[in-house]
């Protein structure tokens, strides 16, 4: 084969140094490329972390076997030799900034599960990459430089399968700056300044929100390929709201990062939520802030495997007891309980004014049904609903003594709304527990129903403000900054000494938690919020002439009118039939059950965005305990990518 000229730019001689031109046949193979450059350089280093990337095809050439006729390559190819790992700077969901080393040339997707590994955070595919919000600079800040964590120095070899040490990867005991690091990350920060609220970029409306989801990076495609430069600038975050498996031993910093995540979307309005929570929000994060003080780590691992044998001891003698039951409690346990009561029932459509009406209602297996009156329950029900797939949301202001369950039920057209609204407490929570059991498929009759009341019943508790002297006590000698703790709105809306008292009340609520259980605590009433986990993105649906918006739910899709801000309809993933793309004209066609089509096109993202957000759901949804360990990344990119992906 006739010998040729090939230019390569080696990235390491320098920026001004002219490329480095080697004679080569078209049947040379990559690695022996690699190795005539290294010869040619004489620079005596480790090369094994170097590739070729091909500038005008924007890729890596990873395939060392392969030729260059293989790959097409001719003389006037543009080719750098560099490393894969470059420095990142990367902002953390707590608002601070790390560098370190990340993989260039990988998926994304492979790129997240790397750093994760070296942050030690359990479940990477929950998180992934975006492009930064500009935030609104001030003049005086600009000398105000900021501070970054260096991780640079982590030796690659350690990343892959990092050793723990006292609950941490290795690396970070190297030295007490490392040992800063860790501290950093996977403790709570203390409640942020109002004026560093202010400055942050806040959302105003649900197309902002669309154009902040339209920055996530392709999991499919690696950093070079989309434009992402040596010591740029991304952020890290939970883009899944679909978590799984937290287990507060091995996650200290996965809860911390997750929790900081939450606290910043509720300071920032970026999920609603009423007056009461945001009380409830302010006084766990005053609270969360003044125990990790006094306990700074979450739990620390040491213990972890002693807790693993008591907890295995536990399980060993709540079964023993478990088998020991008579007979008639057996018997008892078989005939699933029944709930009946009078309660109030309205069905919200548009233009209706027509309030709540009181029925009979039942409670049977998995569904509820209602009558005029009791004694009409003998006979045909006005409606049966049954309960299992639907969805239910609480909407409670235990000031105002308003006890509502929402219930979304599945439909071949969407989603049908129903309100059931309770007297008291006592009646909501065991109505509220019997809906959430028969929602997952469970009876009454169910063990958890008990505990699933009680739970809703501490969470009640939580909510009550107690009045009373003591209230007042507190509040004189502690030092509470409100305004760190509410979202700006409330900054406006009241003083200081009218907040104050009102988280402090709210506080008395979960002054008992420990650190751990407070964060818990947080998260949980987070994801109990009726907007929670919902991604926006702005799309033109099929036949219509306005732009809609689309959310995107760990469960469902939500048609939303942009004018009005309503709920148009609503499709369950579970009734999805098959979904795909039109790559040429940009355009998603999902198939529902019942011969229900929809299509879009997308206006604030590319398509590819829109369709790994229902991909990777239905991706998170297929993760088992027995498969925890290992990630089925083929079947990520399968069901995310399209054939862009294959």
């Amino acid at each position: 084969m006739a010998a040729w000229d090939l230019s390569v730019t080696v990235e390491d001689l320098g920026p001004d140094a002219p490329p480095v031109t080697i004679s080569v046949a078209s049947d040379l193979h990559v690695g022996g490329v690699i190795l005539k450059l290294v010869e040619k350089t004489q620079i005596k280093r480790d090369w094994s972390d170097h590739a070729l990337w091909w500038e005008q095809k924007q890729r890596w050439l990873l395939r060392t076997a392969w030729t260059l006729e293989k790959y097409g390559i001719h003389a006037d190819a543009r080719l750098l030799f560099m490393p894969q790992h470059k420095p990142l700077k990367l902002g953390l969901p707590n608002g601070k900034t790390l560098r370190l080393r990340a993989c260039f040339s990988n998926p994304v997707f492979q790129t997240v599960t790397g750093i994760c590994r070296q942050l030690n955070i359990r479940h990477p595919e929950e998180l992934s990459l975006l492009r930064p919000v500009e935030e609104k600079k001030k003049k005086k800040d600009k000398d105000a430089a900021e501070e970054i964590y260096d991780l640079t120095e982590v030796p690659l070899s350690s990343v892959s399968r990092p050793s723990l040490y006292n609950g941490m990867p290795a690396h970070f005991a190297d030295s007490p700056q490392m040992e800063e690091i860790y501290k950093m990350l996977s403790a709570t920060q203390p409640p942020p300044a109002p004026e560093v609220i202010a400055k942050q970029y806040r959302p105003a409306s649900v197309v902002d929100k669309a154009h902040i989801h339209g920055r996530w990076l392709d999991s499919s495609r690696c950093l070079m390929q989309q434009g992402i430069q040596e010591n740029d600038r991304l952020w890290l975050r939970f883009k899944y709201y679909s978590f799984y498996d937290i287990e507060p031993k091995y996650d200290a910093v996965r809860l911390s990062q997750l929790y900081e995540q939450a606290r910043w979307a509720i300071l920032l309005e970026d999920i609603d939520c009423t007056e009461e929570e945001m009380m409830l929000f302010g006084a766990l994060q005053y609270h969360i802030s003044k125990v990790s003080q006094s306990e700074p780590q979450m739990v620390s691992s040491n213990s972890a495997a002693m807790d693993d044998l008591e907890s295995a001891l536990l399980s060993l003698e709540v079964k023993m007891e478990g088998e020991s039951s008579s007979a008639s409690e057996m018997l008892e346990n078989m005939t699933a309980p029944e709930l009946n009561d009078y309660l109030k029932i309205f069905r919200p459509k548009r233009l209706t004014l027509k309030g709540y009406k009181q029925y009979w209602f039942k409670f049977q297996d998995t569904s509820i049904c209602y009558f005029k009156s009791k004694e009409e329950s003998i006979g045909e029900p006005i409606q049966q609903i049954n309960l299992k797939g639907c969805e239910v949301a609480p909407d409670v202001n235990v000031a105002a003594q308003k006890f509502l369950i929402r219930l979304l039920i599945p439909a071949p057209e969407g989603m049908n709304e129903v309100y059931l609204r309770c007297e008291n407490e006592q009646q909501y929570a065991q109505w509220m527990a019997a809906c959430r059991l028969g929602s997952k498929g469970k009876t009454l009759a169910d063990s958890s129903y008990q505990s699933e009341i009680q739970s809703i019943r501490s969470f009640l508790a939580m909510q009550k403000t107690s009045s009373g002297s003591h209230g007042n006590a507190t509040a004189s000698d502690e030092s509470i900054n409100t305004h760190s703790l509410v979202s700006p709105r409330y900054h406006k809306k009241y003083k200081t000494k009218q907040l104050t008292p009102r988280i402090l009340d709210a506080y008395q609520n979960v002054a008992q938690l420990s650190l751990t259980d407070a964060v818990m605590r947080f998260l949980q009433i987070w994801q109990a919020l009726p907007d929670f986990g919902l991604s926006f993105f702005v799309v033109r649906f099929k036949g219509s002439r306005k732009d809609e918006v689309l959310g995107i739910a760990p469960n469902r899709l939500i048609r939303i009118d942009l004018g009005v801000g309503d709920v148009v309809k609503t499709w369950r993933y579970n009734n999805m039939k098959q979904w795909n793309v039109n790559w040429d004209i940009r355009q998603m066609a999902i198939e529902f059950e019942g011969n229900v089509n929809i299509a879009f096109g997308c206006v604030t993202a590319d398509c590819k965005i829109v369709h790994e957000f229902i991909g990777g759901y239905i991706f998170m949804s297929t993760r088992s305990r027995e498969k925890s360990d290992t990630l089925n990344e083929e079947l990520f990119h399968k069901l995310t990518g399209g054939h862009e992906a294959l």
